[in-house]
């Protein structure tokens, strides 16, 4: 793979097959009003994909956590949830197992078995759409809803504390086929369709013991590694900016340590789809859109000033004709999404955003129909549950945004190679 990213040779060659007179002066009418040059921003503010690049599946140390967690976000997600519909204990003992080994192969760029069988007219192991597309950084990983821990598998003793259902909370207009599942697979990959190929035979595979229950095709990823610059979400501001990044963040707030036993190296992960009210949103002004957020749009900067990575001064006062409410109130509004997100309002508690954004074409009134996929990693939902409270509760951003969806998992550490995802618990 080239070291320039595909969307930077697009916008380059687009470029220069239709630059004239009239295009040139756009780009210059564009960069004196934002201070962006768009062409040097799609070819030096993008990262570089390899999709040759693989992540291996089995751990190869104790503790060791599942990847498509503290992986940097690739490019595109695909997200399902599954109902069991067995009560038998080794039935998904079997399922866990076989996902096991297909997901090591499906990450190593290889078939989960033979796409033409060698004799007969029998039916492939493997859909084969995925042929000569190479790995592209794909992660699958499997979660662990709280109906695993009911009576059907005699699993109940092992169910953690903390793998509670997300209680009700305010603005929630949530949509009875958008919620929970007794477990959840998230593939993502730099290529859309080497993530929907794991995720369409890791689903062929669930057939008899579990069926689909929700899922979400996300692209553009909301969130970024530390390699990666910021992302922007579909309202067009930077998503992630203050994101957990350092190892002393995860082990605090992301891994769980010895005291979880079987789940040591795991996490839990909650998942919400929230819907934009996208037309409503393009309509309001920009200075008011940035009062929502508590950052400008371009830059991604605090409105108490500085730049996208200053940190927030949640008491500096607005200059007088700022735009503010009213001239003496404080630079970023309480109500704005930062400003109820920090974790200098919320106790200091922090959590791992992993979120694409999701497009479902046209809803009902013919108006866009898109959104947000929220994934986040924690030790605990409930700090999820307490952040969200206040957003719930104030947060402007509330006018322009539904949360129609929502599930939570126990996500276990990766196994070993012999070994499958939660083999520890029928032990």
């Amino acid at each position: 793979m080239s070291e320039f990213s595909r969307r930077g040779l697009l916008g380059a060659g687009l470029a220069a097959a239709g630059a004239g007179v009239g295009a040139v002066a756009g780009v210059a009418g564009a960069t004196a009003a934002t201070g962006v040059n768009p062409f040097s921003a799609a070819s030096n503010g993008d990262e570089s994909i390899d999709l040759s690049l693989s992540h291996p599946f089995y751990a190869t140390a104790a503790r060791q956590p599942q990847g498509g967690i503290r992986t940097d976000p690739q490019r595109y997600c695909v997200f399902m949830t599954f109902d069991l519909s067995t009560s038998a204990t080794t039935d998904l003992q079997v399922l866990l197992a076989r996902w096991s080994a297909s997901i090591a192969q499906l990450q190593a760029g290889k078939t989960v078995g033979s796409v033409e069988p060698a004799h007969g007219n029998g039916v492939g192991a493997d859909t084969g759409e995925a042929l000569d597309l190479g790995p592209a950084s794909l992660t699958v990983t499997v979660g662990l809803g709280p109906g695993v821990f009911d009576d059907r598998f005699g699993l109940a003793a092992h169910r953690p504390a903390q793998l509670q259902d997300i209680p009700a909370l305010p603005s929630d207009r949530l949509q009875d086929g958008l919620t929970g599942g007794d477990l959840s697979l998230q593939a993502c990959a730099d290529d859309p369709q080497v993530a929907y190929h794991a995720v369409r035979d890791l689903a062929r595979i669930a057939r008899g013991t579990a069926t689909v229950r929700w899922t979400v095709l996300g692209f553009g990823r909301a969130s970024a590694g530390p390699s990666q610059t910021t992302p922007r979400n579909l309202m067009g501001f930077k998503d992630g900016t203050r994101n957990i990044t350092t190892d002393d963040e995860y082990d605090r707030f992301v891994w769980l340590d010895d005291s979880a036993g079987w789940m040591a190296g795991g996490t839990y992960q909650v998942v919400r789809k929230i819907q934009m009210n996208i037309e409503i949103w393009d309509a309001d002004v920009v200075s008011d859109q940035q009062r929502v957020f508590g950052r400008t749009k371009v830059e991604g900067a605090p409105l108490s000033g500085g730049t996208e990575h200053t940190t927030p001064d949640f008491h500096a006062r607005a200059a007088m004709g700022s735009g503010a409410a009213s001239d003496g109130d404080t630079a970023i509004d309480a109500r704005s999404h930062v400003a109820l997100a920090a974790h200098e309002n919320n106790g200091g508690v922090k959590i791992l955003r992993r979120g694409y954004n999701y497009t479902d074409g046209l809803n009902q009134y013919g108006q866009l129909d898109a959104g947000l996929f929220f994934a986040a990693y924690m030790t605990d939902p409930d700090h999820f549950t307490r952040i969200q409270r206040r957003l719930g509760a104030v947060d402007r951003l509330n006018e322009y945004i539904a949360h129609i969806g929502s599930a939570v998992f126990a996500v276990p550490p990766a196994p070993r190679a012999g070994s499958y995802i939660g083999e520890q618990l029928f032990r």
